[in-house]
């Protein structure tokens, strides 16, 4: 931890302000999102598909509008968007705990999740503008600010939650209002690269801004390969929770076993971001880190698929331990698959950028990334169902390994191949 507050203290006030900012970002966001569900389904009354609508519209309105956002910080800088999706939350999160008509709830959900539309990409344009040619290390410390966010949220929202909600969406609000006044006051104002030739007249339409990164072949292929990243490490929220309950039951035992698989994930993060990211960096080049980090994420569920192999216990020590270590397992190796590769990655996706339109390209490919993400979790879900019917439990951890192989394996031959550093193709302004 004293190596990553002296590495905060290296960089620029900026970027210190940016890490922060994220803390503070995924703190207002995870100790409200996690309750929301049980607030709508419990004290509004609402039907489950009713309840599905309201969280669908604001994960649809996040991830599919993440280019637009990124494509508007990119024509008018950073500042503005990341202080614009601040605003927005504010009053999104505000408005889940005043109103209770369905109408209501399903535009402060979709306002709130277009506000991470607005400043994700931007953030980390700006991140990476501000930080240089110590852009993974910049990265790395993200990470860790990043997950100590989501690790501090929901403790600090069943606290609120326990007294009220309806606080607890207050106190998200005055969060971002906060975070809002102090970025208006105090981050600088930042463009990409870009806005300079916008200036001299040699500017691109939206159009040909964004036909410029779909036309970015190796940045396509390497969104396309990092899905799988995606698809694996949302496993921490998906299958892993499932197959602790599925083994230890739902009771006092398998919530605290899930919220462990968090807590292992998360505090792994922070206490060896920075070291991980040191190590690669000295011993790898950034292709091999990505390869290793799918690989490691992929290895993750050969825990898993060993214990399939083991007879279950009818109950005692041996049925918790087979439901809680596997899973622990899992989450320790997804967390130091997600070490090695992340850094690298949003380095890359500069790299491959050319350093040029660089949060149009970051909002482009959290949108690929969150299709891939929503159709992997339909698909992992559908394959724990079936495979237990069926009797084949090893079935999932075996299709999720061999996904994580095939990933690394892309990754490593698209390095070999020198197309994780190239440079995006340029698109000639039409002429009026």
């Amino acid at each position: 931890m004293k190596t990553t507050l002296t590495q905060l203290r290296s960089y620029d006030r900026s970027v210190q302000l940016l890490l922060i900012n994220q803390f503070t970002i995924n703190l207002g966001f995870y100790m409200l999102m996690p309750y929301l569900a049980q607030h709508l389904s419990g004290t509004l009354g609402l039907a489950g598909w009713l309840v599905g609508l309201v969280l669908g519209v604001r994960n649809f309105s996040q991830q599919g509008m993440f280019l637009v956002g990124g494509t508007l910080a990119d024509r008018f800088g950073y500042k503005p968007l990341i202080v614009a999706g601040c605003v927005l939350r504010t009053v999104g999160f505000a408005t889940l705990g005043l109103v209770d008509s369905v109408l209501a709830l399903i535009v402060a959900s979709a306002a709130a999740g277009f506000a991470g539309a607005l400043f994700n990409p931007a953030v980390r344009a700006y991140l990476a503008a501000d930080a240089g040619e110590r852009r993974v290390e910049a990265f790395a410390l993200f990470n860790v600010f990043y997950q100590a966010g989501i690790l501090l949220g929901p403790l600090v929202g069943m606290l609120l939650t326990g007294v009220d909600f309806r606080i607890t969406c207050v106190v998200a609000a005055a969060v971002f209002a906060l975070l809002s006044v102090v970025q208006i006051r105090s981050l600088p104002a930042r463009r990409g690269n870009d806005a300079e030739d916008r200036g001299k007249g040699a500017g691109q339409g939206i159009l040909a801004q964004w036909r410029s990164v779909v036309g970015n072949r190796p940045f396509l292929l390497f969104s396309t390969a990092m899905i799988g990243s995606y698809v694996l490490t949302f496993q921490v929220y998906l299958a892993l929770p499932l197959e602790v309950k599925r083994l230890g039951g739902g009771g006092r035992f398998g919530t605290v076993a899930v919220a462990l698989l968090f807590a292992v994930s998360g505090l792994t993060t922070i206490l060896a971001q920075t070291r991980v990211t040191a190590r690669c960096k000295e011993r790898l080049t950034a292709g091999s880190a990505l390869a290793w980090g799918l690989l490691t994420m992929g290895l993750a569920f050969v825990p898993l698929l060993a214990a399939t192999a083991v007879p279950v216990p009818d109950g005692g020590a041996g049925r918790w331990l087979l439901a809680a270590v596997p899973p622990m397992l899992a989450a320790l190796l997804l967390a130091l698959g997600t070490m090695i590769a992340y850094p690298f990655e949003m380095d890359t996706i500069v790299q491959l950028s050319g350093d040029r339109l660089v949060a149009t390209h970051y909002g482009f490919y959290n949108t690929i990334c969150g299709v891939g993400i929503t159709l992997g979790n339909l698909l992992t879900g559908a394959s724990l169902d079936a495979a237990r019917e069926a009797g084949m439990s090893a079935l999932p951890w075996l299709a999720l390994l061999v996904l994580g192989l095939a990933c690394a394996g892309s990754l490593y031959a698209l390095h070999r191949a020198g197309r994780l550093s190239g440079t995006a193709p340029e698109v000639q302004p039409a002429v009026a």
